[in-house]
This record gives C-alpha cells, structure tokens and sequence, in this order.
C-alpha cells in the first residue's frame, strides 16, 4: 500500500447466497465526503490493496477530493472464499458488486474495473442505472468476441490446473504470471481455479451501457488486444493506450492521470 495512504474502513455485506463480500472505503483528503463515490473492482488473483492501493490508485483518487469503495470479489481479498466453481463466474460478482453500490447509499456511482473487474463492471454498467461514468481496462477485443476475458489468451482449464498443480511445470506466459502473483500476494488458489472454471464467456450487452466510459489498455498487453474494438461497441466510449503489459499498466503514471482526469470531480466539491 502506498506510504501516504492511511488504512481502509473495512465492511462485510452477506449476500444472497451466504457469501461475505468484504469492500475497504477511503474518504477524500480533508474527510469532505461527496455523494459519488469511485467503486473500484479489481482483476484475477488481485484484490483491492494489491491492485488499487498498492498501485497509488486510491491515493490519487482521494488526493483529486473522490471518496473510494474497493471491493474485494468473492474468493479473493478478503472476501469468502469456496472451491465451488458452481459459487464463482463474473455475473454472479457483478450482482455482488450491485449489493454493495446499493448498500453505500449513494445517489450514483462512478465504477472502475481492470481484467476480470472491467468485465465485471461492464456486466454492472449494463444493467445498473446508478453507474454515471465507467473505466474499464486489461480487456479489448475479447470482450466483443469471446464474450469476457479473452480465453484464447488465457486458457480456462490450462488456468485452473496451473493453479492447482503443486508443480504445474512450463506454463504460457501470461498464466505462469497469474499464478506467481497470486501465491505472491497469498490468495486462495483453490478459489481462484474455480473461478478461472466459470469464467464469463456468455457475452455482454454493450449498447446497453449508458456511463460515459473510457477504455484504456496497454500497448503490450496480450489480454487487451485491439481495444478500439471493445471501445467501438459501448456508445460514445474514448479509448486510450499507455505503456505496459497485463500486470504493469496500473502501475503507469499515464493510467492513473487519465483516470483521475476522466473521472473528475464529483457533484458538490
């Protein structure tokens, strides 16, 4: 986590099916709260302190006078955790992530998501009238074509066996990355191949996202190939490339300025 970045409010929501979602909150820097707050969901392995905070994200969201919700999806973070593949899949998260913008109480969200977060929010964006403005990143093409996370990159099953293998042996890169990174940042690798078993691959529709969106995708990143694809597919979306691969474009100082700049101010600061 950022050094300037003092520690989460953290809230547990129980859902419908028994499963504790755990969300981390950060008030605006001088505590002057606003009704629209930034909800951020993060990608595969990850959670909300590796991807958001750690990566100065959430500091500079704060620093710009935005509250900040980051949620930790189910089998991740902290989270609950379940082997069940039957438990995981990117439209159950998003209704998660719906329970969550409905328990903040606020009037509208502004939502962000990064790899299986962004497909996430999309699922969100789609049907969830409270999203005012969207960013989604880590994704491209695959999204319009695969229907989710582009599996022709990233193999569900090679995925989940990799993370199940106590000695998975040479790997494509893009999974030995995953995998490393998840046993890095102690994640339940258990929960994660189930998860990777029910990956979304059913399609979202995209017309019917009304946020004002921005895609941004790094120009090395194998899993956001073609971008302008995905972007030409959501209504009045802009698209933005910066430098990186999968796990390094959060990291660019050029993603989080077009982020916070995206994103604005909200209504009342």
């Amino acid at each position: 986590m950022a050094d300037s970045l003092p520690a989460p409010r953290t809230s547990t929501l129980v859902v419908d099916d028994g499963t504790e979602i755990a969300f981390h909150r950060w008030a605006a820097d001088g505590g002057a709260a606003n009704g629209v707050p930034v909800v951020l969901h993060h990608g595969f392995s990850a959670n909300t302190l590796a991807e958001w905070a750690g990566q100065g994200v959430v500091a500079a969201l704060t620093a710009a006078g935005r509250d900040v919700v980051g949620v930790d999806a189910r089998g991740h973070g902290s989270s609950g955790k379940s082997p069940d593949p039957a438990r995981y899949g990117e439209p159950r998260m998003a209704r998660d992530l719906r329970a969550v913008i409905a328990a903040l109480g606020a009037p509208a969200v502004d939502l962000v998501g990064y790899s299986m977060g962004a497909v996430v929010a999309l699922l969100t964006a789609a049907e969830e009238p409270a999203v005012r403005r969207l960013v989604v990143g880590g994704v491209g093409a695959g999204v319009v074509e695969v229907g989710g996370v582009d599996t022709r990159v990233l193999p569900n099953d090679v995925l989940a066996e990799a993370l199940l293998s106590d000695d998975p042996g040479p790997l494509p890169p893009e999974v030995a990355g995953l995998r490393a990174f998840a046993e890095a940042v102690g994640s339940d690798l258990r929960s994660l191949a189930a998860q990777a078993r029910s990956a979304h691959q059913g399609g979202i529709d995209l017309a019917a996202v009304t946020a004002r969106t921005l895609v941004i995708a790094g120009d090395d990143d194998p899993l956001a190939r073609r971008p302008h694809v995905l972007a030409d597919a959501i209504p009045g979306a802009r698209l933005l490339v910066v430098a990186g691969d999968h796990g390094t474009t959060i990291g660019n100082p050029d993603f989080t300025t077009a982020l916070v700049a995206f994103l604005g101010v909200a209504p009342g600061n």
